[in-house]
């Protein structure tokens, strides 16, 4: 049995499209493509090979295949665990428009819920999905997601691509690890452990009951 990981660089207001480049994602007339770059340090690159030196597999959403696809394979730098793990382990695409998929060790889904509890029960380790914003809220949907890496950038931008829209399954997590690194980006891990709780809040302050 396999666990599901989500990957997300995300801003302060919770955006995640195209982090890494101004080319990367401009649907919606997206203008800020980049946005992650001033914030990348050692730290930083520790954390992601971390997190590559892990998976047995991984579940793309079409676009972010399509971009990973148009750059892993002629970037597969002998040593770069991350070029190492995308461009040697086995790859799912979540795609309903895609005829072909044409990368190497790569496989077409169709039908998401079905195949990733298959994927989950016939594979070990770690399943992980990277970007691929709207597979991520269809996973959430489902309750597929075991274990959340939130890389949070003290960026607002206003607008763009979601991690979380309405309609995703109230779900609580616990925090696993978290840590801050000197170009302040949060990095923290949660992991999944059922439905919320909930209650009404009282307290104290001075002798004086507050609720």
């Amino acid at each position: 049995m396999a666990k599901l990981t989500i990957t997300t660089f995300l801003s302060l207001d919770g955006i995640m499209q195209a982090p890494g480049g101004p080319a990367e994602d401009t649907s919606g007339g997206f203008a800020h493509g980049g946005w992650l770059v001033p914030y990348v340090d050692q730290q930083f690159g520790e954390f992601i090979i971390g997190v590559f030196s892990r998976p047995t597999a991984f579940l793309l959403g079409r676009g972010t295949y399509e971009i990973f696809a148009a750059w892993w394979p002629t970037h597969n730098t002998p040593g770069d665990p991350v070029a190492t793990a995308l461009n040697n382990l086995p790859k799912y695409v979540a795609s309903r428009s895609l005829e072909q998929v044409t990368w190497a060790g790569s496989t077409l889904i169709r039908d998401v819920g079905a195949d990733v509890i298959r994927l989950k029960q016939e594979l070990a380790g770690e399943l992980q999905v990277h970007g691929s914003p709207g597979l991520a809220q269809t996973l959430f949907k489902a309750d597929l997601v075991d274990e959340i890496n939130l890389l949070t950038f003290p960026v607002i931008l206003g607008g763009g691509k979601r991690l979380f829209e309405a309609g995703v399954l109230p779900s609580a997590f616990e925090l696993a690890q978290s840590h801050a690194t000197g170009k302040g980006l949060v990095i923290s891990t949660y992991r999944r452990v059922g439905r919320p709780t909930y209650g009404s809040v009282g307290w104290e302050i001075g002798g004086h009951h507050m609720h």
